[in-house]
């Protein structure tokens, strides 16, 4: 029997015009009145997330945001909090720097970045990679609308922010449209890490946490403070950062629109995002519980 439901965001929960279907949204409201909880696990921050659950009328809900750094629970109260440890951050700036790529700083007083354009050129680049159908210049422009250009903060410098006690870094976004080979040297360079864990959402990013900062960890993690057993997990994800909680459920879940890897290591693959997959999932495990009882 499945207690909890853990979905992925983008490519995942959200179709092409980053809106949660109305179907999936029944889907989920049936199965909270079934008792079972349905949750967010995305790499965005809470400001990113919980607006586009709230349009879909999705409310009460627990939240793993950046990739497991933060947690919030049904109170919206944050019961996690892993950032990445002081000494490595300069060390990873200098690096990225010098590999000219752009990055945001992820931290517990919001996302900052250094470039409005390149931010916007990013996310229509994202867009587009997630929708084939969509054109950059119609990325561009949803790009420019999007909620979460609105959150985020434009800095001169980063320097301010890792001069200051009162910022801890969450996460680091780092961006590339000639993703994802581009990437390589710097994973290689810290993929035996005991500091961080680096993964990515899209073919044009990587994401860089603490090593303890992982959706499987943070999900297993809520699960226990409920009591509830691994075995009555189901995560659902598209993306290597939804790797270790597709690992770490009873039950997991890839999209059709997944990448093979993710599909190789789930239980089984729903339909695409664009079909309604998370509701598919949704009613898939509605379907396991009225056999069981």
């Amino acid at each position: 029997m499945i207690s909890i439901i853990a979905s992925d965001m983008d490519g995942t929960l959200l179709n092409d015009h980053m809106e949660i279907t109305p179907k999936t949204v029944a889907a989920i409201k049936k199965a909270q009145e079934a008792g079972i909880e349905f949750m967010v696990a995305t790499g965005r921050g809470l400001t990113e997330a919980q607006p586009i659950v709230k349009n879909a009328g999705l409310d009460k809900m627990a939240y793993i945001t950046l990739n497991g750094a933060q947690v919030y629970d049904l109170n919206g109260k944050l019961v996690v909090s892993e950032p990445l440890a002081n000494p490595i951050v300069p060390e990873l700036i200098k690096k990225l720097r010098a590999q000219k790529f752009y990055f945001e700083l992820v931290t517990n007083q919001g996302i900052f970045s250094e470039s409005k354009v390149r931010r916007i050129q990013h996310v229509a680049d994202l867009l587009v990679n997630l929708n084939p159908d969509t054109t950059y210049k119609i990325a561009v422009a949803l790009a420019a609308a999007r909620l979460e250009i609105m959150n985020i903060n434009y800095v001169d410098n980063y320097d301010q922010i890792l001069n200051d006690d009162n910022f801890q870094i969450m996460k680091i976004l780092v961006f590339s449209e000639t993703g994802p080979d581009v990437f390589n040297d710097f994973k290689t360079a810290y993929q035996n890490s005991q500091e961080i864990v680096i993964t990515s959402s899209s073919p044009n990013n990587i994401e860089i946490n603490s090593i303890r900062a992982q959706k499987g960890l943070a999900l297993v993690d809520y699960a226990k403070q409920k009591g509830v057993p691994a075995d009555q997990l189901m995560a659902v994800g598209d993306n290597l950062n939804d790797e270790s909680m597709i690992k770490a459920a009873g039950v997991g879940v890839a999209m059709g629109n997944a990448l093979p890897a993710i599909k190789d290591l789930a239980t089984f693959t729903t339909a695409t995002n664009l079909n309604d997959g998370v509701g598919q999932a949704i009613e898939w495990a509605l379907g396991q519980q009225k056999s069981q009882h």
